[in-house]
């Protein structure tokens, strides 16, 4: 048989046969030694840390009042079914305020971003709206819609307060979702444009087809971060007389005068938040990660 020595055949003996050089192997071991002596400090320094505080709560004064006021296991598990009732229309009214949201912020980013002298007014209307909504803390937006809408007494308005708590949400939220897709509209290059134009592709086409795609990727983090606080923000609807969550733990609360269920409500909120911001930051680093290799490239 004759022997090859092609320059490929060369090159794959090659890398069959390599090995780490010696210095290469110390220098691994090294930083394997690195990683393991940071690990050991961050589980020492945590241990102290979070030991420091459970021995601060347990030999406080009113630790025993406090274990039975606040965290009665056997109250906790009766009013859980209740609870966790209220807490699927926190979950239905989120749904339905995400909905609405996106459709209502994306018009507002678009409005405030054009650039046709037609829609002026409607840009100077979008760039008051988001003002107004932004300054005004939810919590009013809420008393003002859920108290001032009923108290005019228009016909074929609706005075469930389910349906007014939820339209105060949407109204703000909006405000703040819709600076977040400006920013994004904004962060794409002009050049962008100028390439879709000299295709030949329109005003509209070209924001639908090239500018709104790479907007809403960019953006996906941050409007995760408002979902979450909009989760946590339903509960504010308690104030109207919506039965949520948070309404559900203060009438078991009022009646025993045993605050174990807000913090089963609390739990409760934990068990869908910590997910929803574990799997918000797995999107982000996937997106600076992705940035980085084109970067790369």
């Amino acid at each position: 048989m004759t022997k090859t020595n092609s320059p490929i055949h060369n090159q794959v003996s090659r890398a069959v046969s390599w090995a780490p050089s010696p210095r290469e192997q110390d220098r691994a071991r090294i930083r394997k030694l690195i990683l393991r002596r940071r690990i050991l400090v961050s589980v020492l320094s945590s241990a102290v840390v979070l030991g420091l505080l459970v021995l601060l709560l347990v030999t406080s004064p009113g630790w025993k009042v406090v274990t039975t006021t606040f965290f009665d296991v056997q109250y906790g598990l009766e009013v859980l079914h209740l609870v966790a009732r209220g807490l699927v229309t926190n979950i239905e009214l989120t749904i339905i305020a995400s909905i609405a949201i996106g459709i209502l912020s994306l018009l507002l980013a678009l409005a405030r971003t054009s650039r046709s002298a037609a829609l002026t007014p409607l840009r100077f209307l979008a760039t008051a709206y988001v003002d107004i909504f932004r300054g005004i803390p939810l919590i009013l937006v809420i008393l003002l819609i859920g108290f001032g809408i009923p108290a005019l007494r228009l016909q074929g308005v609706t005075s469930n307060v389910f349906v007014l708590g939820t339209t105060a949400i949407v109204l703000t939220y909006s405000a703040y979702v819709a600076e977040v897709i400006r920013s994004g509209i904004l962060s794409v290059h002009p050049s962008q444009r100028a390439a879709a134009r000299s295709l030949g592709l329109t005003h509209n086409q070209t924001m639908r087809y090239v500018v709104l795609p790479q907007a809403i990727r960019r953006v996906v983090p941050p409007i995760l971060n408002d979902f979450i606080s909009l989760l946590k923000d339903t509960g504010l609807v308690s104030i109207l007389g919506v039965i949520d969550a948070v309404r559900a733990g203060q009438i078991e609360s009022s009646r025993t005068f045993n605050y174990t269920p807000y913090v089963v409500s609390a739990i409760l909120f934990l068990l869908i938040t910590i997910p929803l911001t574990r799997y918000t930051d797995y999107v982000l680093m996937k997106s600076i990660n992705k940035q980085n290799a084109q970067g790369a490239a």
